[in-house]
Protein backbone atom coordinates (compact mmCIF):
# COMPACT_ATOMS: atom_id res chain seq x y z
CA UNK A 1 0.00 0.00 0.00
CA UNK A 2 1.32 3.47 -0.87
CA UNK A 3 2.08 5.74 2.05
CA UNK A 4 -0.64 8.23 1.10
CA UNK A 5 -3.20 5.42 0.95
CA UNK A 6 -2.10 4.03 4.32
CA UNK A 7 -2.32 7.42 6.03
CA UNK A 8 -5.69 8.18 4.43
CA UNK A 9 -7.05 4.79 5.53
CA UNK A 10 -5.88 5.45 9.09
CA UNK A 11 -7.42 8.93 9.25
CA UNK A 12 -10.73 7.86 7.75
CA UNK A 13 -10.83 5.03 10.28
CA UNK A 14 -10.62 7.71 12.99
CA UNK A 15 -13.56 9.60 11.49
CA UNK A 16 -11.70 12.25 9.46
CA UNK A 17 -12.91 13.15 5.98
CA UNK A 18 -9.99 13.25 3.57
CA UNK A 19 -9.48 14.50 0.03
CA UNK A 20 -6.36 14.83 -2.09
CA UNK A 21 -4.81 17.49 -4.25
CA UNK A 22 -1.61 18.10 -6.16
CA UNK A 23 0.66 20.78 -4.75
CA UNK A 24 3.90 21.59 -6.57
CA UNK A 25 3.93 18.10 -8.05
CA UNK A 26 3.30 16.26 -4.77
CA UNK A 27 0.02 14.56 -3.86
CA UNK A 28 -1.11 15.69 -0.41
CA UNK A 29 -4.01 14.92 1.93
CA UNK A 30 -6.52 17.61 2.87
CA UNK A 31 -8.49 17.17 6.09
CA UNK A 32 -9.75 19.22 9.04
CA UNK A 33 -8.92 19.29 12.72
CA UNK A 34 -11.17 17.34 15.06
CA UNK A 35 -13.78 20.08 15.54
CA UNK A 36 -13.88 20.76 11.79
CA UNK A 37 -13.00 24.46 12.11
CA UNK A 38 -9.61 24.55 10.42
CA UNK A 39 -8.16 22.74 7.44
CA UNK A 40 -4.84 20.94 7.75
CA UNK A 41 -2.64 19.57 4.99
CA UNK A 42 -0.72 16.32 5.42
CA UNK A 43 2.31 15.69 3.19
CA UNK A 44 3.17 11.98 2.92
CA UNK A 45 6.80 11.65 1.81
CA UNK A 46 7.78 8.31 0.34
CA UNK A 47 11.50 7.52 0.41
CA UNK A 48 12.68 6.13 -2.90
CA UNK A 49 15.89 8.04 -3.77
CA UNK A 50 18.73 5.68 -4.66
CA UNK A 51 21.43 8.33 -4.47
CA UNK A 52 22.18 11.50 -2.50
CA UNK A 53 21.69 13.50 -5.71
CA UNK A 54 18.17 12.12 -6.16
CA UNK A 55 17.39 12.76 -2.48
CA UNK A 56 18.59 16.36 -2.82
CA UNK A 57 16.35 16.95 -5.84
CA UNK A 58 13.34 15.45 -4.08
CA UNK A 59 14.05 17.47 -0.93
CA UNK A 60 14.10 20.73 -2.91
CA UNK A 61 10.74 19.86 -4.50
CA UNK A 62 9.29 18.98 -1.10
CA UNK A 63 10.58 22.29 0.35
CA UNK A 64 8.78 24.16 -2.42
CA UNK A 65 5.56 22.30 -1.61
CA UNK A 66 5.95 22.96 2.13
CA UNK A 67 6.52 26.68 1.57
CA UNK A 68 3.49 27.01 -0.72
CA UNK A 69 1.25 25.33 1.84
CA UNK A 70 2.73 27.29 4.74
CA UNK A 71 1.81 30.60 3.11
CA UNK A 72 -1.81 29.61 2.54
CA UNK A 73 -2.69 27.04 5.22
CA UNK A 74 -0.02 27.23 7.91
CA UNK A 75 2.82 24.76 8.39
CA UNK A 76 1.82 21.33 7.03
CA UNK A 77 2.00 17.99 8.81
CA UNK A 78 4.89 16.03 7.29
CA UNK A 79 4.92 12.24 7.54
CA UNK A 80 7.97 10.42 6.18
CA UNK A 81 7.83 6.81 5.11
CA UNK A 82 10.59 5.65 7.46
CA UNK A 83 8.94 7.18 10.54
CA UNK A 84 5.55 5.78 9.57
CA UNK A 85 6.86 2.26 9.03
CA UNK A 86 9.37 2.01 11.87
CA UNK A 87 7.53 3.92 14.63
CA UNK A 88 3.94 3.74 13.55
CA UNK A 89 2.24 4.04 16.97
CA UNK A 90 4.22 7.15 17.88
CA UNK A 91 3.76 8.74 14.45
CA UNK A 92 0.02 8.04 14.38
CA UNK A 93 -0.38 9.57 17.84
CA UNK A 94 1.53 12.68 16.77
CA UNK A 95 -0.53 12.97 13.61
CA UNK A 96 -3.75 12.84 15.63
CA UNK A 97 -2.38 15.38 18.11
CA UNK A 98 -1.75 17.78 15.21
CA UNK A 99 -5.43 17.28 14.35
CA UNK A 100 -6.44 18.11 17.94
CA UNK A 101 -7.06 14.52 19.05
CA UNK A 102 -5.00 13.99 22.19
CA UNK A 103 -5.21 13.21 25.87
CA UNK A 104 -4.40 16.17 28.08
CA UNK A 105 -2.57 16.80 31.30
CA UNK A 106 -1.63 20.04 33.05
CA UNK A 107 1.88 20.94 34.17
CA UNK A 108 0.45 22.23 37.45
CA UNK A 109 -0.61 18.66 38.22
CA UNK A 110 2.91 17.31 37.63
CA UNK A 111 6.17 17.40 39.51
CA UNK A 112 9.62 17.70 37.96
CA UNK A 113 12.77 16.11 39.29
CA UNK A 114 16.19 15.09 38.03
CA UNK A 115 16.32 11.54 36.66
CA UNK A 116 19.06 9.05 35.91
CA UNK A 117 20.63 8.51 32.51
CA UNK A 118 19.02 5.09 31.95
CA UNK A 119 15.49 6.33 32.68
CA UNK A 120 15.88 9.33 30.37
CA UNK A 121 17.50 7.25 27.66
CA UNK A 122 14.74 4.61 27.64
CA UNK A 123 12.00 7.26 27.54
CA UNK A 124 13.61 9.22 24.70
CA UNK A 125 14.39 6.11 22.67
CA UNK A 126 10.70 5.22 22.86
CA UNK A 127 9.17 8.67 22.42
CA UNK A 128 11.53 11.02 20.54
CA UNK A 129 12.09 10.86 16.78
CA UNK A 130 15.86 10.94 17.17
CA UNK A 131 16.08 9.00 20.43
CA UNK A 132 18.56 9.95 23.12
CA UNK A 133 21.36 12.53 22.85
CA UNK A 134 24.46 13.51 24.79
CA UNK A 135 23.54 15.76 27.70
CA UNK A 136 24.48 16.86 31.21
CA UNK A 137 21.11 17.57 32.82
CA UNK A 138 18.09 15.24 32.68
CA UNK A 139 14.63 16.13 34.01
CA UNK A 140 11.53 13.98 34.23
CA UNK A 141 7.95 15.21 34.59
CA UNK A 142 5.79 12.91 36.68
CA UNK A 143 2.01 13.04 36.86
CA UNK A 144 0.53 13.67 40.31
CA UNK A 145 -3.11 13.66 39.27
CA UNK A 146 -5.06 13.58 36.02
CA UNK A 147 -7.65 16.31 35.42
CA UNK A 148 -7.35 16.86 31.67
CA UNK A 149 -9.49 15.14 29.07
CA UNK A 150 -8.69 11.68 27.72
CA UNK A 151 -8.87 10.91 24.01
CA UNK A 152 -11.51 8.34 23.13
CA UNK A 153 -10.20 5.13 21.62
CA UNK A 154 -6.54 6.18 21.35
CA UNK A 155 -4.93 5.45 24.70
CA UNK A 156 -1.58 6.59 25.93
CA UNK A 157 0.38 3.59 27.19
CA UNK A 158 3.65 4.46 28.96
CA UNK A 159 6.57 2.78 27.22
CA UNK A 160 4.46 1.59 24.27
CA UNK A 161 6.69 1.03 21.26
CA UNK A 162 6.66 -1.08 18.13
CA UNK A 163 9.58 -3.21 19.30
CA UNK A 164 8.35 -4.08 22.79
CA UNK A 165 6.02 -7.10 22.60
CA UNK A 166 3.26 -6.81 25.11
CA UNK A 167 3.44 -3.02 25.18
CA UNK A 168 1.40 -2.53 22.00
CA UNK A 169 -1.96 -3.51 23.43
CA UNK A 170 -4.61 -0.93 22.61
CA UNK A 171 -7.63 -0.89 24.89
CA UNK A 172 -10.97 0.46 23.78
CA UNK A 173 -12.49 3.54 25.34
CA UNK A 174 -10.53 5.88 27.56
CA UNK A 175 -7.32 4.97 29.31
CA UNK A 176 -6.21 6.66 32.51
CA UNK A 177 -2.65 7.72 33.10
CA UNK A 178 -1.84 6.81 36.66
CA UNK A 179 -0.19 9.02 39.29
CA UNK A 180 3.57 8.68 39.26
CA UNK A 181 3.74 8.07 35.51
CA UNK A 182 6.73 9.62 33.74
CA UNK A 183 4.99 11.70 31.08
CA UNK A 184 7.80 13.88 29.70
CA UNK A 185 11.58 14.22 29.64
CA UNK A 186 13.79 17.24 28.94
CA UNK A 187 17.58 17.20 28.62
CA UNK A 188 20.17 19.97 28.49
CA UNK A 189 23.85 20.04 27.58
CA UNK A 190 26.80 21.08 29.69
CA UNK A 191 27.86 24.72 29.52
CA UNK A 192 29.71 26.22 26.60
CA UNK A 193 31.61 29.23 27.92
CA UNK A 194 32.95 32.38 26.33
CA UNK A 195 33.99 35.83 27.56
CA UNK A 196 32.12 38.99 26.60
CA UNK A 197 33.80 42.08 28.02
CA UNK A 198 34.13 41.41 31.74
CA UNK A 199 31.49 38.66 31.71
CA UNK A 200 31.84 34.92 31.33
CA UNK A 201 28.78 33.70 29.43
CA UNK A 202 27.56 30.16 30.05
CA UNK A 203 25.42 28.89 27.21
CA UNK A 204 23.49 25.60 27.25
CA UNK A 205 21.65 23.66 24.56
CA UNK A 206 18.18 22.28 25.18
CA UNK A 207 18.92 18.97 23.47
CA UNK A 208 15.67 17.02 23.82
CA UNK A 209 12.06 17.34 24.91
CA UNK A 210 9.50 14.57 24.48
CA UNK A 211 6.20 13.65 26.05
CA UNK A 212 4.22 10.46 25.73
CA UNK A 213 2.75 10.21 22.20
CA UNK A 214 -0.86 11.30 22.15
CA UNK A 215 -0.49 13.30 25.37
CA UNK A 216 -0.38 17.09 25.39
CA UNK A 217 0.89 18.63 28.63
CA UNK A 218 -0.36 22.20 28.92
CA UNK A 219 2.53 24.31 30.19
CA UNK A 220 4.88 21.33 30.21
CA UNK A 221 7.81 22.79 28.28
CA UNK A 222 7.58 26.07 30.14
CA UNK A 223 7.66 24.37 33.52
CA UNK A 224 10.63 22.20 32.51
CA UNK A 225 12.48 25.30 31.31
CA UNK A 226 11.74 27.22 34.50
CA UNK A 227 13.09 24.40 36.70
CA UNK A 228 16.31 24.23 34.67
CA UNK A 229 16.80 28.01 34.81
CA UNK A 230 16.19 28.14 38.57
CA UNK A 231 18.62 25.28 39.26
CA UNK A 232 21.45 26.00 36.80
CA UNK A 233 21.20 29.79 36.30
CA UNK A 234 22.27 29.81 32.63
CA UNK A 235 23.12 33.01 30.80
CA UNK A 236 21.90 31.70 27.50
CA UNK A 237 19.91 28.71 26.15
CA UNK A 238 19.66 27.65 22.53
CA UNK A 239 17.69 24.90 20.81
CA UNK A 240 16.59 23.68 17.40
CA UNK A 241 13.13 23.06 15.92
CA UNK A 242 13.22 20.16 13.47
CA UNK A 243 11.36 21.31 10.35
CA UNK A 244 10.05 17.80 9.77
CA UNK A 245 7.72 18.49 12.70
CA UNK A 246 7.21 22.22 13.12
CA UNK A 247 8.68 25.69 12.67
CA UNK A 248 9.15 26.05 16.43
CA UNK A 249 6.31 28.36 17.44
CA UNK A 250 6.42 26.87 20.95
CA UNK A 251 9.92 28.35 21.40
CA UNK A 252 8.65 31.80 20.47
CA UNK A 253 5.89 31.43 23.06
CA UNK A 254 8.57 30.66 25.67
CA UNK A 255 10.51 33.82 24.85
CA UNK A 256 13.13 32.41 22.49
CA UNK A 257 14.08 34.36 19.38
CA UNK A 258 14.68 32.89 15.97
CA UNK A 259 18.39 33.25 15.30
CA UNK A 260 18.95 31.37 12.07
CA UNK A 261 18.71 27.94 10.55
CA UNK A 262 20.65 24.72 10.37
CA UNK A 263 21.38 23.06 7.04
CA UNK A 264 19.44 19.94 5.97
CA UNK A 265 20.99 16.59 6.81
CA UNK A 266 21.39 13.71 4.35
CA UNK A 267 20.48 10.28 5.71
CA UNK A 268 20.98 6.77 4.43
CA UNK A 269 17.84 4.68 5.05
CA UNK A 270 17.67 0.92 5.48
CA UNK A 271 14.48 -0.04 3.57
CA UNK A 272 14.10 -3.30 5.49
CA UNK A 273 14.10 -1.84 9.01
CA UNK A 274 13.26 1.72 7.91
CA UNK A 275 16.01 3.13 10.10
CA UNK A 276 17.92 6.25 9.10
CA UNK A 277 21.53 7.20 9.82
CA UNK A 278 23.27 10.48 8.91
CA UNK A 279 25.64 10.30 5.94
CA UNK A 280 29.15 11.23 7.02
CA UNK A 281 31.38 13.40 4.78
CA UNK A 282 33.29 11.19 2.37
CA UNK A 283 31.39 8.03 3.34
CA UNK A 284 31.50 5.48 0.50
CA UNK A 285 31.18 1.74 0.13
CA UNK A 286 34.95 1.30 -0.01
CA UNK A 287 35.63 3.39 3.10
CA UNK A 288 34.65 1.19 6.03
CA UNK A 289 36.29 3.66 8.40
CA UNK A 290 33.43 6.10 7.80
CA UNK A 291 31.12 4.19 10.13
CA UNK A 292 31.60 6.28 13.22
CA UNK A 293 28.74 6.71 15.64
CA UNK A 294 26.76 9.94 15.27
CA UNK A 295 27.17 12.50 18.10
CA UNK A 296 25.13 11.67 21.17
CA UNK A 297 24.93 7.94 20.54
CA UNK A 298 26.50 5.81 23.24
CA UNK A 299 26.70 2.66 21.18
CA UNK A 300 26.26 1.45 17.63
CA UNK A 301 22.76 0.22 16.97
CA UNK A 302 22.50 -3.42 15.87
CA UNK A 303 23.01 -3.57 12.12
CA UNK A 304 24.18 0.03 11.86
CA UNK A 305 27.64 -0.81 10.57
CA UNK A 306 26.15 -3.22 8.02
CA UNK A 307 23.75 -0.57 6.78
CA UNK A 308 26.38 2.14 6.44
CA UNK A 309 29.25 0.00 5.18
CA UNK A 310 27.09 -1.69 2.56
CA UNK A 311 25.35 1.28 0.96
CA UNK A 312 24.14 -0.71 -2.05
CA UNK A 313 20.42 -1.33 -1.83
CA UNK A 314 19.80 1.41 0.70
CA UNK A 315 17.86 4.59 0.10
CA UNK A 316 18.56 8.26 0.84
CA UNK A 317 16.54 11.00 2.47
CA UNK A 318 17.48 14.66 2.92
CA UNK A 319 15.53 16.40 5.66
CA UNK A 320 14.59 20.09 5.75
CA UNK A 321 17.02 21.35 8.33
CA UNK A 322 15.97 23.12 11.51
CA UNK A 323 15.30 26.56 12.92
CA UNK A 324 17.73 27.78 15.58
CA UNK A 325 16.28 29.58 18.61
CA UNK A 326 18.04 31.37 21.45
CA UNK A 327 16.89 32.63 24.84
CA UNK A 328 19.17 35.30 26.34
CA UNK A 329 18.94 35.49 30.11
CA UNK A 330 21.99 37.78 30.51
CA UNK A 331 22.42 41.05 28.64
CA UNK A 332 25.38 40.69 26.28
CA UNK A 333 26.28 41.55 22.69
Amino acid sequence: MKLIDDITFFLEGKGFECSRMLQDGLEVICTRIHDGKHRRIVIPLEISAESPEMAHTFSEAACSCIESIRKEEGYPIIITEDRWNSRKSMTQARLLAHLEVFSQAFARNCEIRRIEKKEAQEFLQANHSYGDAACRYRYGMFLKRQTGHLAEGFPVTPGMTEDKPGMTEVKTGMTEIGPGTLVAVATFSNARKWVKGDKEIRSYEWTRFASLPGLRISGGMGKMLKVFINEVRPDDIMSYADLEWSEGSVYKALGFRLEGSKEPVMFVVDPDRWERFPVKPGMTEDKPGMTEVKPGMTEVKPGMRDVIAGLTGNLYFRNFGSNKYRLKLTDYE
